[in-house]
């Protein structure tokens, strides 16, 4: 069987991405999430990604204090000539609570410098839900910056990711944005950014998943007992995602598997991103990116969705 990723329009931006992204948060060394990774582990990572197939990477300026970034930047120079399509992109981050624009401008040139990449071709406004709101969007704010910038040429789109919905529903009413990543939202887990997700894809967005796997919930074992999406999860989620497990080992296959692949064939996913910490994880998960598993198995798994008010925009 092939597990050659398909390439997907990124929306209306003339950009492809593969159904499968490098998820670049483990790469810079996040030990309370992801364990630790030596810069030369991480920087075979991505070189194991661009073997195996992986056009896309995704980074923050803030993953690691810049860390993730730099890796990449260098394992970038390292690989020496990138295949085409090959795509990079990352995210504007406050710095010791500062979101101002000022703050964006920094972030934009930082990141540009650590990659080694200019312009920027994607970058999003990140997690903005954690800032005041009409601070963020004030004329001259965070916001305008990262408009402005795509206007004088130094980054190609915007986007905007984000977690809690109900807020970052918010940022996308404003008109501006031409992608939309959200996070531990959409899963077999948590359906959270149904709306959203309807609304921007309407609008032509590109629409990116991210943290499929729930922080390690829909694992098989669970990467983090007793949690979901990094946080404490109520017992009738993870009563769901125990069942879930089991129904997967009867199609004779794995949570982790029916997890990522709940998001790749999806039709509106351009892409999902899937944080990895070492080269031998890259195989397994273009694997699972490309399984072929049958319906009646998510039919099964969309009966065990937890309730509505358990998930996480709606408790």
């Amino acid at each position: 069987m092939s597990t050659a990723l398909p390439m997907n329009p990124l929306g209306s931006t003339g950009l492809r991405v593969t159904s499968l992204t490098l998820g670049g948060g483990p790469l810079g060394s996040m030990p309370a999430l992801f364990g630790e990774v030596a810069e030369g582990r991480a920087i075979e990572t991505v070189a194991a990604a661009l073997d195996a197939g992986i056009r896309t990477i995704d980074t923050s300026n803030g993953y690691s204090d810049g860390e993730s970034e730099r890796r990449i930047g260098r394992a970038l120079a390292e690989y020496g000539s990138l295949p085409p399509e090959t795509l990079v992109i990352t995210k504007v981050d406050p710095r010791d609570g500062d979101y101002s624009g000022e703050r964006v401008r920094r972030s934009l040139a930082e990141s540009s410098d650590r990659l080694g990449i200019s312009p920027l071709p994607v970058v999003h406004l990140h997690d903005p839900e954690f800032h005041d709101f009409e601070m963020m969007t004030a004329p001259g704010g965070a916001v305008d910056q990262l408009v402005a910038a795509r206007e004088r040429g130094e980054i190609g789109h915007i986007g905007l990711a984000g977690g809690d919905t109900r807020i970052t529903s918010r940022y996308w009413e404003l008109g501006v944005f031409e992608l939309l990543l959200v996070h531990n939202r959409w899963t077999l887990a948590d359906r959270s950014a149904r709306e959203l997700l309807a609304r921007a894809e309407a609008d032509g967005a590109g629409l990116i998943n991210a943290a499929v796997l729930g922080g390690g919930a829909l694992t098989d074992p669970a990467r983090v007992p007793g949690s979901y999406a990094y946080g404490p999860a109520a017992a009738e989620t993870l009563e769901a995602i125990d069942r879930m497990r089991d129904v997967c080992r009867r199609y004779g296959t794995m949570l982790d598997v029916a997890a990522i692949r709940f998001s790749t064939r999806d039709p509106r996913m351009a892409t999902t991103v899937v944080g990895m910490a070492s080269p031998e994880r890259v195989a397994p998960n273009v694997a699972a990116a490309t399984a072929e598993l049958p319906d009646a198995l998510f039919e099964e798994l969309e009966a065990l969705t937890p309730p509505e008010d358990l998930w996480l925009d709606r408790r």
